[in-house]
């Protein structure tokens, strides 16, 4: 039996909950619960509420999902120069 094909939704962090999940609000008007995917984890990839986000979800279950990309913001960055260099003052932390 073939792996069920998933959804992809796009969606906005409505809210911040306990165990990396975060409360989403669908374009489509829906409200769901959604988790943080591993490779998110792996790569320590910060979700705030407010941000854009790609869900991932199972045609079984539509009330939760995986949240597995938040969109960059069109706004500019705060400090720092060419890409790579940290703002002045600030020191990297290993």
């Amino acid at each position: 039996m073939a792996k069920e094909e998933l959804i992809q939704f796009e969606g906005l962090v409505t809210e911040i909950l306990p165990d990396a999940r975060y409360r989403v609000q669908l374009d489509a008007g829906h409200e769901i619960v959604a988790y943080t995917a591993g490779k998110m984890k792996k790569n320590r990839i910060k979700t705030l509420a407010g941000d854009r986000v790609t869900i991932e979800m199972s045609p079984y279950d539509l009330e939760k999902g995986r949240l597995i990309f938040r969109h960059k913001d069109e706004r500019p960055s705060t400090g720092g120069g060419p890409r790579g260099t940290p703002p002045r003052g600030q020191f990297r932390r290993r």
